[in-house]
């Protein structure tokens, strides 16, 4: 059997694969701020919810963990991916940005020149 046919039988009947997940894992690698932490990427309810130690202690003064932006893809009643940045004071998730591009938002996150995601 070659390594295709075993992937193939290797996926359970129904089972969806999510390649979305390791695609913000990778992009987050590259981001500018906060290099030496590693962040997680939570998968929630369909929705991508990426948290990461608070290096600044501006959030957290113990330095656990705080959320950092939320990726909600798109769904029936929107063609866009949708990117959520958390107002730690409000304990809110405010909407940034949408675009039918994921790599547009990933990159909002990873360069984040103005702290709005990695405070």
């Amino acid at each position: 059997m070659n390594a295709a046919a075993r992937v193939r039988t290797s996926v359970a009947p129904g089972q969806v694969l999510d390649f979305i997940q390791p695609r913000l894992e990778n992009a987050l690698r590259q981001r500018k701020r906060y290099r030496y932490v590693q962040p997680q990427v939570l998968h929630e309810d369909g929705q991508y919810r990426i948290q990461s130690p608070c290096c600044s202690r501006n959030v957290d003064k113990e330095g656990g963990l705080i959320d950092i932006a939320l990726l909600v893809p798109p769904s029936e009643h929107s063609e866009l991916w949708s990117l959520y940045a958390r107002n730690h004071q409000a304990a809110v998730w405010e909407l940034h940005q949408s675009s039918s591009q994921l790599q547009a938002l990933l990159n909002l996150v990873c360069v984040d020149a103005q702290r709005l995601f990695w405070p």
